[in-house]
């Protein structure tokens, strides 16, 4: 048994000593520790030169503290530094392992030993400790110092010495000798060094002077000289030419320091005993080049796109698109030949690539100015760039008509022109006004809905009375509401988007009639798709307002004769009839255009035609709508008064009903024409009778905005408000027509259909998210009206979109309404109440934000 236990621990003294260095190694760093963070950061301050930047006495009383620290660290670690025993060693590596073999091999039995079957117990069990000790391996030394280091003071010493040996130099140690009086420097005599730095876009390193032999240098244009003299003062001097500026900085901390930046090739060199010089030649930094990159294009909605590129040897830092008007090249006529109102030049940010190389690049500068001033004018465009040294290249001045929206529509066109003559010089305030009013004379015939007209009517009346002595909010102010105007009368409805199609059909097919060329036939291609895509929104606007909400097994099967189109299959077709002018087959084209006019004329989409009972949100849809057309009417008969006060229309433009009582006959006017009362006879009714009807109508849109079905969404709240809007636009119509203030009525009734019309927009597409949200069902469902069939298990009806929930009103009569009120001003009152709790307050709160 004692040769087995020799035997085990022979084979243990390879893991034994290297356990025993472990220890060694633990003690060591636990002990010394502070010693080499200390000697580290003094390393690591004399490396970086620090010494050569504050005063003599600074550096030797600092040297002093560091002995010090050094001394103290070093009898710390001595008196903490404990040499490990081969015992250590054993009863570390015996720990380390299960059961402790080490010690039971060299245990022996208490009792037992004249029992041979105790003894062959004891035996087996020593024959399994020695296979256990015979798998032993080195224990790995604890080196973690945290708990003896919580700042972590010894990484920033080892960061330091790491950055001196990047970025000083090992032999500066030696230089803190020539400090002393009677140093090295000064007994072996004068010495120096010196840097090169290249600015830091160029990216290229510093220059060690020292580490350069004598020749020739290229460096960057820019680069910065650094040298320092040591020894005595005079013995070592500095000649350049490579800066106009002298060598000696004023500012330098010491006296022998010289720095200076190069900015042309010339001579460096270091006069005196162990000096040294260098032909500089400096590597130019060219400026930036841009050029324009191609034609000026511009889309129908009046964005442009110019290309352009742009290079430097170093890459580009910035870039500028400067627009400035080109007044010589103006037609000076019309409203434009007074003398324009000073404008600064419009400047746009280059776009620049986000990643990657910029030293050379193409890029587009995309940008939409149709509301500028400055669109559809003679403009002069100037690209530059800019390189990190500040030097800018320009490009040629470039001479073109600043893009912007083009308005197909005649009276939109027109409107779009005065107000160009409004942002020109607000002293043709006067005549925009006068041909507003002439354009506008005979509205019946050029407004194609009367909301539009008594928009321009109401801003029309406005820039009268501002006219030329306008202040510059008033003048932006009337012109985005000409902007607007204009837009309404350019999209208009799905009957002006189809006769904008049908003008652009025309147009284009007269161009290939009469052999256009090229440009122009690819500008009318544009045109009419830009005018299909429109109809096509605004039929599928149309569709979704007008559809019939009814399941989809109540749908009749649809026409096999009939004619469906998608958009996809347009837009081929448009795209079949380009290729084949490009080939120059037009009398392809010209018929294939005209089978597309035939199938856009014919054309069907595919919806449902049931003819069930309607649903709760299409019969809010139509009663709104019936609103709408109302407002509508008690407007003509509002603006009808107006004329009669100012005798017959005389005074105001347009004769939108005049005379009707007299062509038609007493008692044949239509409901809600012009000239049309109440009683179907002829002339108007009064202020007082049109105020009754006004607050009728504000009492019938309130009721049907408070029977509205739930509608959730950023859309429902939406139309919620706009529904709010109109209700509150309808107060002031009736207060105003109270006090005989009939244009500020009619104002007021056109911000009310104004709102109806965004409130029923809004409705639909409410409507239209709830359904696609309802996972495709019938539409009926989706609208509100739920499947019969579906009952819960109490056999109560499931809730709109298939949620849980009662369709039942749970409240009948008449007063459902004035308890709802009753109901959310409780809720009010009591989440202001500060006794109640938080929890309380904040359940109540909640609900206020959801209902």
């Amino acid at each position: 048994m004692r040769d087995r236990q020799t035997t085990t621990l022979a084979a243990l003294r390879r893991p034994l000593f290297l356990t025993r260095l472990g220890l060694l190694a633990e003690s060591a760093v636990r002990a010394f520790w502070p010693f080499w963070s200390v000697l580290f950061v003094g390393i690591a301050a004399l490396a970086l030169g620090l010494h050569d930047l504050i005063a003599v006495e600074l550096v030797w009383a600092l040297g002093a503290i560091l002995v010090v620290g050094v001394g103290l660290s070093l009898l710390y670690g001595f008196r903490r530094f404990r040499w490990p025993s081969a015992a250590a060693a054993r009863d570390r590596l015996d720990r380390s392992m299960p059961g402790r073999p080490i010690t039971a091999m060299t245990d022996d039995t208490a009792i037992g030993r004249d029992d041979p079957a105790s003894r062959a117990i004891w035996a087996a069990h020593q024959r399994r400790m020695a296979a256990r000790a015979a798998e032993a391996r080195a224990v790995e030394p604890d080196l973690v110092l945290a708990p003896r280091d919580p700042y972590a003071l010894r990484y920033v010493a080892v960061l330091a010495l790491f950055v001196a040996l990047l970025f000083g130099s090992v032999l500066r140690i030696g230089t803190v000798t020539d400090l002393a009086p009677g140093g090295t420097a000064l007994a072996s005599g004068p010495s120096w060094e010196g840097w090169i730095e290249p600015p830091a876009y160029t990216g290229r390193p510093t220059l060690y002077l020292a580490d350069q032999r004598a020749g020739e240098l290229s460096v960057p244009q820019g680069s910065r000289i650094t040298v320092r003299l040591y020894g005595e003062i005079g013995s070592l001097r500095i000649e350049q030419s490579v800066s106009a500026q002298p060598a000696h900085d004023p500012e330098a901390p010491a006296p022998n320091g010289y720095s200076f930046d190069i900015t042309q090739s010339g001579r460096l060199a270091i006069e005196g005993e162990g000096g040294r010089a260098w032909d500089l030649s400096m590597e130019a930094d060219a400026p930036p080049s841009i050029e324009v990159g191609g034609a000026l294009s511009a889309e129908a909605d009046g964005e442009m796109r110019q290309p352009f590129r742009a290079e430097d040897d170093f890459g580009v830092v910035a870039g500028r698109a400067t627009i400035a008007l080109d007044l010589p090249s103006v037609d000076r006529r019309y409203g434009r030949a007074a003398e324009p109102e000073p404008r600064e030049a419009i400047v746009l940010d280059l776009p620049l690539p986000l990643a990657g190389d910029r030293s050379a690049f193409e890029e587009q500068l995309v940008e939409n100015l149709s509301e500028h001033p400055f669109a559809q004018l003679p403009v002069v465009i100037s690209f530059e760039a800019e390189d990190a040294l500040g030097q800018v290249g320009r490009t040629t001045p470039l001479h073109v008509t600043l893009p912007g929206r083009r308005f197909f529509d005649p009276m939109a066109s027109a409107v779009i022109e005065q107000r160009q003559a409004l942002l020109w010089a607000r002293s043709n305030a006067p005549n925009i006004a006068l041909l507003l009013r002439a354009i506008s004379h005979r509205p019946d015939e050029v407004f194609r809905n009367e909301g539009a007209y008594l928009r321009m009517r109401t801003l029309m009346r406005r820039i009268e009375s501002a006219g030329a002595s306008m202040s510059d909010a008033e003048q932006a102010e009337f012109a985005e509401a000409l902007w607007n105007l204009a837009i309404l009368l350019e999209e208009g409805d799905l009957d002006d988007a189809r006769e904008r199609l049908r003008r652009a059909q025309d147009r284009l097919s007269e161009a290939m009639e009469n052999g256009a060329s090229d440009e122009e036939i690819a500008e009318l291609m544009n045109e009419l798709r830009d005018a299909m895509r429109d109809f096509m929104r605004q039929l599928a606007q149309e569709m979704q307002r007008n559809q019939d909400q009814q399941s989809a097994e109540s749908q009749p099967p649809m026409d096999p004769d009939a004619m469906q189109l998608s958009q996809q299959d347009m837009q081929d077709m448009m795209d079949r009839i380009q290729e084949l002018m490009e080939e120059g087959r037009m009398e392809e084209a010209e018929a294939l255009l005209e089978q597309f006019r035939q199938m856009m004329e014919n054309m069907r989409m595919a919806q449902g035609q049931g003819q069930g009972q309607q649903s709760p949100g299409q019969q809010a849809m139509e009663g709104l709508a019936e609103t709408l057309r109302e407002q509508q009417g008690l407007s003509d008969e509002s603006f009808s008064e107006l004329q009669e006060q100012f005798g017959s229309g005389q005074g105001e433009p347009g004769q939108q009903g005049q005379g009707q009582g007299q062509g038609q006959g007493q008692g044949q006017g239509q409901p809600g024409q012009p000239g049309t009362g109440e009683n179907g006879q002829g002339g108007t009714p009064g202020a007082d009778e049109l105020a009754n009807r006004q607050g009728a109508l504000r009492d019938e849109l309130q009721r049907q905005r408070d029977g509205l079905p739930s509608l959730s969404g950023e859309e429902g709240e939406a139309a919620r408000d706009a529904l709010d809007r109109a209700g509150r636009a309808m107060d002031g119509a009736e207060e105003a027509l109270r006090g005989d203030d009939i244009p500020e009525a009619i104002d007021r009734q056109a911000e009310a259909m104004d709102a109806l019309r965004e409130g029923i927009r809004n409705m639909g597409e409410a409507m239209a998210q709830q359904q696609q949200q309802g996972g495709g069902g019938g539409q009926g469902e989706a609208m509100g009206q739920p499947d019969s069939s579906r009952r819960d298990p109490l056999g109560r009806s499931t809730g709109e979109g298939g949620e849980v929930g009662t369709q039942e009103n749970l409240l009948q009569g008449e007063d459902v309404y004035r308890r709802a009120r009753e109901l959310l001003d409780e809720i009010r009152r009591r989440s202001g109440d500060g006794e109640r709790s938080e929890q309380e307050r904040d359940y109540l709160r909640r609900l206020l934000d959801r209902f």
